[in-house]
C-alpha cells in the first residue's frame, strides 16, 4: 500500500498514463468517501477513465504500487461496496455511453456509467426496455445493477440484472482483457478445474429462491446451467475484475399497464397474500405500510398496500387483469388506475420510500445495514412477525417494504451508530438476525450486496467451507487482492468504518435552529444517505431538484456532493479547515438556494439552509465578497434611492454602458447582466396617495406584505393585488411603519396613536430573504427582529398576511423561524403567512374570479414548490379558465444567484431546461406566468417576454371585463 509520502508520484504516475480525469485533491477524495451506505472509507485519488485503455493503465499502475482499485458508479450502493481506501474509478463521467442498440436481436451494448433510465428512455421508442428497475433508476448505472445484481420493483417479471446480461467485457486485476459468456468464455485459468472439483457442493449449497444475492454466484457455473461466465460474474461487486462494457437483453414492454393498490389490515396480512398473486403473471408485487406513507389520502383504505402492476396490448387488457387480481386477493379496499399520471405519482410514494424509510414517525434516524434480506415468497409472512419480535426484543424499530412478490423486504431500523453500545447492539442484532434468515431459508443479500453489511456473516449462510470457495474463486479471478478487498472475502468487520464515528460529539455552534434535528447541525447534515435522488438527469413534473447538478454534472454541484463536503469539514480528516473551507465554498458556490432538496429530497436536506449558514461562518470577521455587499443589503440601497428620489437618475446612469460596466464591476454582478430598473413611485407611495382618496372597504382584514422587489421593482403587481382583493370583498391593509412602547391593537391598516406612548422607531418590515441568501445571518436576524417589533399590532388580529413573491413569503414561513427560533412571534408571523391565491381560497371563499380563458406557460416558483406548495394556485388558474400547466425545474435567477459575477452560464443552462423552451413552444395569446421577480427578469433579459404575476392578469381581466360593462376602471399606475 502507497504511504503519504508516495501520494505526488502515485497521482503523477497516473496523470502521466491515464487520459481521463486524475483527482488527488481534496473535494475529488471527500466526495466518494462514502456511497449510500453505513461505512466510510477515504480514498487516495480518484480516476474518472476515458476507455478501456485507461482502465488498463491504471490497474498496472495501482497493481506495481499494491495501492487497491474500487470500481464506482453511482454511489447508492446500500452495503459499503463503493468506498475503498485506494483509487476509486468514476466511471460516470466519461464510461457512459450507449453504444449501440439493436431492436431485432433486443439487445443494447452499454458500458459501465450509462444511468438506467438513459437506456429505457432509447429502448422505449422500439416498444422494449430493460428490465430490472430500482428505486434509484434515474441515477443508478448498468456497471453497479451489475455489480450487485439488482433487481428492482419488475423482478416477479423480468429477473435480476443477472438474467439480463448477454456478455461481458473485463479487465482482471492483472491486466487481461476478456470477454464474458457462456461455456466458459473468458474463464480465468484454473477456475474450470476449481467448479469441477467443487460440483457436489455448488449443487447442493445455494438456497433456492428468485433473490439470493449474497455472496458468488459459483452455481451460474455449473455444466447444466451453460457454465455462464458472464453470469457469475454479476454481484461480484468489483472483486473479481472491472467492467468496461456489457451487452444486455431488453424485454417487450407491455402497450398498456394498470395498477392495482391493494389494502390490507396490516403488513402481514399483505406480505401473506403476496405468494398467491404470483400465478396471475403480475410485473409487481410491491408492499409498504403506512408509516412510509406522508399522506395516505390518495391510496385505497387500509394500513399496508400492496402495489400489482399488469401488462396487457390494450388498456382494457391491462385493467381486466388488474381487477381479475382485485376480484382473487382478500382485500380491506382496492384501487385500480390507468392513467399514466396516475400512476406515477402512487410509484413514487413506493420508490420515495428508499428516502422516507431514513427517519422514523417521530423525526429519529433510521440506517442501513439489513436493508434488502430475502427469504422465499411463501415464507415471507412468518419471517416477518419473527422478524418484528427480533426488532422488539432488541428494543429497536424499522418499517419494512419492498419486493413482497419475491420475499425481499427492505428497512431501515433506528440503530444508535452514534455510541459504543449501540454499536454493539448493532452487531448482535446483525447477528441474530443473519441466524433468522438461514432458518427461514433465505438470502442475507436480496438485492443491494453483501459489501461490509453483510459479508462477515456469510459463513452463516453458505457454512465454511462454501465461503472458503469464494475465497479460492476470489484468488483465480484477483490473485493480488487489488481489487475492492474487504468485501465478499475475507471481509472487513460489519461495525468498522462508520461514517457516523468521525463526526463531532458535541453539537456545533450554530445560527439556525435545525429543529427537526434538535439543534445540531451535525444531525441535519446526517439527512443525506446517499440515495442520490439528486443526481437525476431530468426533472419531472413541478420537481425543481438539483439544477446546478444537472447544469453542470458535476458531483461536487449535486445536493449529495455538498452534504458529503460539509460531512468531512465536520470531520475534520480530509477537509481540515473547517468553516473556512474553500472547497466547501466552492462546491455551494453553485448551490442556487432554490429550496428545491427541502421537498424533491426523499429524507429532506436543506443546502439552502446548510449554504447560509456556511456562509455565515466562512465570512465571519472577514471581507466579503462585492456581490454579498450589492445583492445582500439590496433592500437598503433601494430603500436609499426611494427616500433621495433618484430612480431616474439611478435607470438613467444604468443604462449608460460605462456607468453600467462600473457599477457591475464594483458591485460582484456578471457582465451577461442588465441591471433592473427601480420604479420611480414605490408601491408604498402609491398606496398612501390612493389610501387618502379612496373609500375604505368593509370586509374582512388582510395584511398585504410590501416585500422589497414589489416595493420597489414591480409596484404593478402590488397594485393588481389590491385590485384583485378589494373586488373579492375584502379589506386591505399595509404593515405599520412605526413601532411603539406599547404597541395598540391596530387593524393593520392605521396606528391609533395613544398620547402617552412613546415612538421607538420607524422602519419598513422585511423578511431578510436577501441577507439570508448571502450568509449574512446576524444581520438578517436583526432585519427580522425590527420586523417583528413592527408587526406586533398584527400578530394580535385575526388578519392574515398576504404575500406576493414567493421567495419572501418562503423566509417567512421558514428563514424566520428557524432563524430566529428563540423569538415565539415569529412562529406566530410565520403561521399568519399566505400566499395570493390562498388568501381568496380561505377569505374570499365565495368569490368567483374573472374568465381569462386563455393557455398558460411559464414556471411555478422554485421555492412555492419547495416550501409554500401551488395547490391553491392550480385551483385559482382553473377556476378563471387559465388552462394548462407550468413547468417544473428553476429559472436558474434565484434572487442574487444569477446576478453574480461567474454564474451566468449556469443560470441559462437552467432557464434552458425548461422555463424558456415553455416560452418558445408557447402558442399566440399565451398567458407567461411567473410570480417571482427573478422569474420575471430571467424571462425578459433571456427570452424578451414579459412574464405576470397571477394578481396581474386577474386584475387585468377586471378591468376589461368593467370596460365591457361600462364600468370604466381604474388601471394600475405603474412606475409613475
Amino acid at each position: 500500500m502507497t504511504d503519504a509520502g508516495d501520494l505526488p508520484a502515485l497521482e503523477a504516475e497516473l496523470s502521466r498514463v491515464v487520459r481521463g480525469d486524475v483527482g488527488f485533491d481534496v473535494t475529488s477524495r471527500a466526495l466518494v468517501t462514502m456511497d449510500a451506505s453505513n461505512y466510510r472509507r477515504v480514498p487516495l485519488g480518484v480516476v474518472a477513465p476515458r476507455d478501456a485503455d485507461d482502465v488498463s493503465a491504471v490497474l498496472e499502475v495501482c497493481r506495481g504500487r499494491e495501492v487497491p482499485v474500487v470500481a464506482r458508479g453511482g454511489g447508492t450502493s446500500i452495503a459499503g461496496q463503493a468506498t475503498g481506501t485506494g483509487v476509486v474509478l468514476d466511471f460516470t463521467r466519461y464510461m457512459n455511453r450507449l453504444v449501440s442498440l439493436d431492436p431485432e436481436t433486443r439487445t443494447a451494448v452499454v458500458q459501465p456509467g450509462l444511468v438506467l433510465d438513459r437506456l429505457q428512455e432509447a429502448a422505449a421508442p422500439h416498444g422494449l426496455r430493460f428490465g430490472p428497475d430500482p428505486s434509484t433508476h434515474s441515477r443508478c448505472t448498468l456497471g453497479g445493477m451489475i455489480g450487485n445484481n439488482s433487481c428492482g420493483s419488475h423482478s416477479v417479471a423480468w429477473g435480476t440484472t443477472a438474467d439480463s446480461v448477454r456478455e461481458l467485457d473485463v479487465i482482471t486485476a492483472r491486466g487481461r482483457r476478456v470477454r464474458l459468456g457462456q461455456d466458459w468464455a473468458g474463464a480465468p485459468d484454473r477456475l474450470r478445474a476449481l467448479v469441477d472439483g467443487e460440483l457436489a457442493r455448488l449443487r447442493t449449497g445455494f438456497p433456492e429462491l428468485p433473490r439470493r444475492i449474497s455472496g458468488y454466484a459459483l452455481d451460474a457455473l455449473l455444466p447444466e446451467r451453460g457454465a455462464d461466465v458472464a453470469r457469475s460474474f454479476c454481484g461480484s461487486e468489483g472483486t473479481l475484475g472491472v467492467l468496461t462494457e456489457a451487452v444486455v437483453g431488453l424485454v417487450e414492454a407491455p402497450r398498456a399497464r394498470a395498477l392495482a393498490v391493494l389494502a390490507y389490515a396490516d403488513e402481514s396480512a399483505a406480505a401473506q397474500a403476496a405468494a398467491g398473486l404470483l400465478p396471475f403473471g403480475p410485473l409487481t408485487v410491491e408492499g409498504m405500510s403506512a408509516d412510509l406513507v406522508p399522506s395516505a389520502a390518495a391510496l385505497p383504505r387500509g394500513t399496508a398496500w400492496l402495489f400489482v402492476e399488469t401488462g396487457g396490448e390494450s388498456g382494457a387488457e391491462a385493467r381486466a387483469r388488474a381487477e381479475a387480481i382485485v376480484r382473487a386477493a382478500d382485500v380491506v379496499d382496492a384501487l385500480v388506475v390507468t392513467d399514466p399520471a396516475g400512476q406515477r405519482a402512487l410509484w413514487r410514494i413506493r420508490e420515495d420510500a428508499s428516502g422516507t424509510a431514513t427517519r422514523m414517525p417521530d423525526g429519529s434516524e433510521a440506517w442501513p445495514g439489513w436493508e434488502d434480506c430475502a427469504v422465499p415468497p411463501a415464507r415471507l409472512g412468518a419471517y416477518l412477525r419473527d422478524f418484528r419480535g427480533l426488532l422488539t426484543e432488541h428494543g429497536l424499530r424499522g418499517t419494512p417494504y419492498g419486493h413482497f412478490g419475491d420475499g425481499c423486504i427492505h428497512v431501515r431500523i433506528d440503530f444508535d451508530l452514534l455510541t459504543q453500545a449501540g454499536v454493539a447492539r448493532f452487531r448482535r442484532f446483525s447477528e441474530e438476525l443473519a441466524e433468522l434468515v438461514v432458518a427461514h431459508g433465505g438470502s442475507l443479500s436480496g438485492e443491494h450486496g453483501d459489501g461490509q453489511a453483510r459479508a462477515e456473516l456469510l459463513p452463516r449462510m453458505y457454512g465454511e467451507e462454501m465461503v472458503g470457495l469464494f475465497e479460492r474463486a476470489k484468488g483465480v479471478w484477483d490473485p493480488d487482492d487489488l481489487l475492492n478487498p474487504g468485501m465478499l472475502v475475507r471481509p472487513a468487520p460489519l461495525d468498522a468504518d462508520l461514517r457516523f464515528s468521525v463526526l463531532p460529539r458535541e453539537p456545533v455552534e450554530v445560527a439556525f435552529g435545525y429543529p427537526l434535528d434538535g439543534g445540531d447541525f451535525s444531525a441535519a447534515v446526517r439527512r443525506c444517505v446517499g440515495v442520490a435522488k439528486c443526481r437525476t438527469t431530468s426533472v419531472s413534473g413541478s420537481s425543481v431538484m438539483c439544477p446546478s447538478f444537472r447544469a453542470t454534472g458535476e458531483e461536487e454541484h449535486s445536493t449529495r456532493g455538498r452534504a458529503r463536503l460539509l460531512h468531512e469539514m465536520l470531520a475534520g480528516e480530509v477537509v481540515t479547515d473547517g468553516w473556512r473551507s474553500t472547497e466547501v465554498r466552492d462546491a455551494l458556490d453553485l448551490c442556487l438556494s432554490c429550496k428545491g432538496c427541502r421537498s424533491d429530497c426523499p429524507v429532506g436536506v436543506d443546502m439552502a439552509t446548510y449554504k447560509a449558514e456556511f456562509l455565515h461562518h466562512h465570512y465571519a470577521g472577514r471581507r466579503r465578497p462585492a456581490a454579498h455587499y450589492a445583492m445582500g443589503r439590496l433592500p437598503e440601497w433601494l430603500r436609499a434611492v426611494s427616500r433621495t428620489r433618484t430612480a431616474r437618475l439611478v435607470n438613467a446612469l444604468s443604462a449608460m454602458r460605462p456607468f453600467a460596466w462600473a457599477a457591475k464591476r464594483l458591485g460582484g454582478i456578471a457582465p451577461e447582466r442588465e441591471i433592473p430598473r427601480v420604479a420611480r413611485r414605490t408601491f408604498s407611495r402609491w398606496w398612501e396617495r390612493r389610501r387618502s382618496e379612496a373609500t375604505v372597504g368593509s370586509g374582512a382584514l388582510v395584511i398585504l406584505w410590501p416585500d422589497t422587489f414589489t416595493e420597489h421593482l414591480s409596484p404593478s403587481v402590488g397594485q393588481a393585488a389590491v385590485r384583485v382583493l378589494e373586488a373579492a370583498g375584502l379589506r386591505v391593509g399595509l404593515p405599520p411603519t412605526l413601532r411603539l412602547v406599547r404597541p395598540p391593537v391596530g387593524d393593520g391598516r392605521t396606528v391609533a396613536m395613544d398620547p402617552l406612548s412613546v415612538l421607538r422607531g420607524r422602519g419598513r418590515v422585511c423578511c431578510g430573504l436577501t441577507y439570508v441568501s448571502t450568509g449574512q445571518l446576524d444581520r438578517a436576524r436583526a432585519v427580522m427582529r425590527r420586523t417583528l417589533d413592527l408587526m406586533e399590532p398584527v400578530l394580535e388580529i385575526d388578519a392574515p398576511v398576504v404575500v406576493l413573491e414567493p421567495s419572501c413569503a418562503a423566509a417567512l414561513r421558514t428563514d424566520v423561524p428557524e432563524l430566529l427560533h428563540d423569538d415565539p412571534r415569529a412562529a406566530r408571523l410565520a403561521a399568519k403567512v399566505l400566499t395570493f391565491a390562498e388568501t381568496l381560497e380561505r377569505h374570499a371563499p365565495d368569490w368567483t374570479p374573472p374568465r381569462v380563458d386563455r393557455p398558460v406557460a411559464g414556471q411555478t416558483h422554485c421555492h412555492q414548490h419547495a416550501v409554500l406548495g401551488d395547490a391553491a394556485d392550480r385551483r385559482l388558474r382553473q377556476a378563471a379558465l387559465l388552462s394548462g400547466e407550468l413547468s417544473g425545474g428553476c429559472c436558474g435567477l434565484a434572487g442574487n444567484f444569477g446576478f453574480e459575477k461567474g454564474h451566468h452560464e449556469v443560470s441559462t443552462a437552467c432557464a434552458e431546461e425548461h422555463l424558456l423552451p415553455s416560452v418558445r413552444d408557447a402558442p399566440d395569446g399565451t398567458v407567461l406566468l411567473a410570480d417571482g421577480f427573478s422569474c420575471r427578469t430571467q424571462l425578459e433579459q433571456l427570452a424578451g417576454a414579459r412574464g405576470s404575476h397571477l394578481a396581474e392578469v386577474l386584475a387585468a381581466a377586471l378591468e376589461e371585463a368593467g370596460d365591457e360593462a361600462g364600468g370604466g376602471g381604474t388601471e394600475p399606475e405603474g412606475e409613475r
